[in-house]
């Protein structure tokens, strides 16, 4: 059972908003193109999971902290008796381990994915310990890629190969025993616990008044060119309300701390030439807060 799914990162979702709206840096485009193919290649990986039966509890991209030191935790299953650490990597090309020294194709020097993993596992027992839990921990490195190879020195029980996938996933599978309270209790705990780190010191300096105003496209992100709403590059047509909305969603995690107000959005959106419509659609979904000299709007919980 999938307790927490993956959610697309928050980085990730501001950055395609700034990329329709601004011109980003060469060194800010890699990085967009960078996370958005990190976390595609997490959803790819996420799917072999689905082979599990019931009897497992599966949270995915967990950031959990312990005594003031925050841990990732990629995909963590509970068991009856154990808790399966698993951290997935979709490394490509031939890697060599020398000297406990990790290097990639282009003999670069990279960190060692063995010690993070022992560190989350380390960390993660002790935070289980905190809340009164004693389970076993048995910690993975999983290479999903089959362009992948690593030449070692020894046999790392800890590392799961892409010809080894399917034979790990039926041990797993091979004696599950139903979960009880405790388990439910465990996964709500540590989906509770999960930090949601901010992504907004990392992205690129940006204002209101620089980034292009208008409605784009839901489909292909292109800017819609007049107020029916219908992209010229693939044809897609979006109702008034929906996207005005969608917009006003945007415009609120681009800006948190700007507030919502009927010309703020009439201008953000800049093709709806009604400022009227503006008002009625935030009236009729957004929560009005009145102020004596201004009011604005806050989207409803």
């Amino acid at each position: 059972m999938i307790f927490k799914k993956r959610s697309e990162p928050l980085e990730l979702v501001l950055y395609r908003l700034l990329n329709a709206r601004m011109d980003l840096s060469e060194n800010d485009k890699k990085h967009f193109w960078t996370i958005n193919k990190g976390y595609e290649g997490e959803v790819r990986s996420d799917i072999w999971l689905l082979n599990l039966t019931d009897d497992w509890f599966v949270l995915h991209d967990l950031l959990l902290e312990h005594n003031q030191s925050t841990f990732q935790i990629d995909t963590l299953i509970i068991a009856y008796e154990k808790i399966h650490l698993l951290d997935v990597k979709n490394f490509e090309g031939d890697y060599v381990v020398k000297d406990d020294k990790w290097y990639n194709p282009a003999g670069v020097l990279q960190k060692n994915p063995l010690h993070q993993l022992e560190r989350c596992e380390t960390l993660l027992e002790k935070l289980l310990h905190e809340l009164g839990y004693h389970f076993t921990i048995a910690s993975y490195l999983i290479f999903k890629n089959p362009e992948f190879h690593l030449y070692l020195p020894s046999i790392q029980p800890a590392i799961i190969f892409p010809t080894q996938l399917n034979r790990f996933l039926k041990r797993l599978n091979s004696g599950p025993v139903k979960l009880n309270k405790k388990h439910f209790q465990l996964a709500e705990q540590l989906e509770g616990l999960h930090k949601i780190e901010s992504p907004y010191p990392r992205l690129p300096p940006y204002s209101f008044e620089k980034l292009k105003k208008g409605i784009t496209c839901r489909d292909c992100r292109n800017f819609l060119t007049d107020g029916t709403l219908k992209c010229k590059k693939c044809g897609c047509i979006e109702e008034p309300e929906a996207a005005i909305l969608r917009s006003v969603n945007e415009f609120s995690l681009l800006f948190p701390d700007i507030k919502i107000t009927t010309d703020r959005i009439h201008e953000w959106c800049s093709i709806i030439k009604s400022k009227k419509t503006i008002r009625r659609i935030l009236a009729k979904n957004l929560e009005l807060i009145r102020h004596s000299r201004s009011s604005y709007y806050i989207l409803k919980e």
